[in-house]
């Protein structure tokens, strides 16, 4: 890689501030939602979940900035390799922390089934998980119909990897004068997106 690349912009305090207030609120979000039972009633905030949106605008904003003007100097390979070191050593440890929470936590309530899946099978789910694969409803351990048994929020980042590569291929080939543009275009759409997509997840059931 470029060593110009290791050259820093200006770093804005700010969107670190507004990210960490964003991430208080879903994690809030998702504490109350547990408690809730998915009861929207008894959710106290019940639009945390808006703070992901925030995210993806965030991200969009600020991969446009560090990037846009890098495109001469740098490859898609380049680039893909920077946003893997930077995204997936959560991705494995949330997928570990969420294996082991399943037993862990183990609860007939909120896992119901959890006594009907055997070690081996967890273990396989979390691999997927790792490698961000997601997973039909069949293959649910969990039984929350989610892409990620085992790390829920984990869809998320599926997603930001979809967006990150389309926004490098696109940036190099095509559009590098108007990447920022495009970049934040497609962090909005991202959530809606992925919304349909999660909506039409019935095809992959059983």
């Amino acid at each position: 890689m470029d060593k110009s690349l290791a050259a820093s912009k200006p770093h804005y305090l700010i969107l670190d501030g507004l990210r960490g207030v964003a991430a208080v609120v879903v994690v809030i979000f998702h504490i109350f939602e547990v408690h809730s039972m998915g009861d929207a009633q008894h959710q106290i905030i019940n639009h945390g979940y808006l703070a992901v949106d925030f995210f993806f605008l965030l991200s969009g904003y600020v991969i446009g900035y560090a990037y846009d003007d890098r495109w001469n100097k740098m490859t898609v390979g380049d680039f893909c390799k920077r946003r893997l070191i930077r995204l997936q050593p959560m991705v494995i440890l949330g997928s570990i922390i969420g294996a082991a929470c399943f037993y862990l936590q183990g609860s007939p309530e909120l896992f119901p089934l959890i006594g009907t899946k055997p070690v081996w099978k967890t273990l396989v789910i979390m691999l997927i998980g790792i490698a961000m694969i997601p997973v039909p409803i069949s293959m649910d351990i969990r039984g929350w119909q989610e892409m990620y048994p085992l790390n829920g929020p984990a869809w998320s980042l599926f997603f930001e990897y979809i967006a990150n590569i389309l926004y490098g291929v696109i940036s190099e080939k095509v559009f590098k004068n108007v990447a920022c543009n495009f970049s934040l275009c497609l962090s909005l759409s991202s959530y809606p997106i992925h919304l349909a997509c999660r909506r039409s997840y019935w095809w992959l059931g059983p």
